[in-house]
């Protein structure tokens, strides 16, 4: 009878551990997310530029730096564009405005 048991126990325990990992998981999402909240409030954030946000926000640590708003892109373009020319100094400034300026 006893042979019975520890089957059954060792079953009980894994599902006990198993149980315990997703709620401390989501916990961590919860966590995550009220900080993003509370970050995005500071901003004064609302409609899409809040959604933009939430997104980066709340993807993994890895892929936070991906998601750009527009005018982060047209800025990596435009000193893209600024480093290929040899612009430096005034020229790199001057051409810098009028490139950020264009829409």
């Amino acid at each position: 009878m006893s042979h019975l048991r520890m089957p059954v126990l060792a079953v009980g325990a894994l599902l006990a551990l198993g149980m315990t990992v997703p709620a401390s998981a989501q916990t961590a999402q919860q966590t995550l997310m009220k900080q993003c909240n509370v970050e995005a409030n500071a901003r004064h954030l609302m409609g899409t530029s809040r959604q933009t946000f939430m997104q980066s926000c709340l993807s993994p640590p890895g892929t936070r730096h991906l998601a750009l708003n527009r005018q982060q892109r047209r800025m990596k373009y435009c000193n893209a564009q600024a480093r290929a020319k040899g612009l430096r100094g005034a020229d790199q400034k001057r051409y810098m405005r009028s490139c950020l300026t264009v829409r």
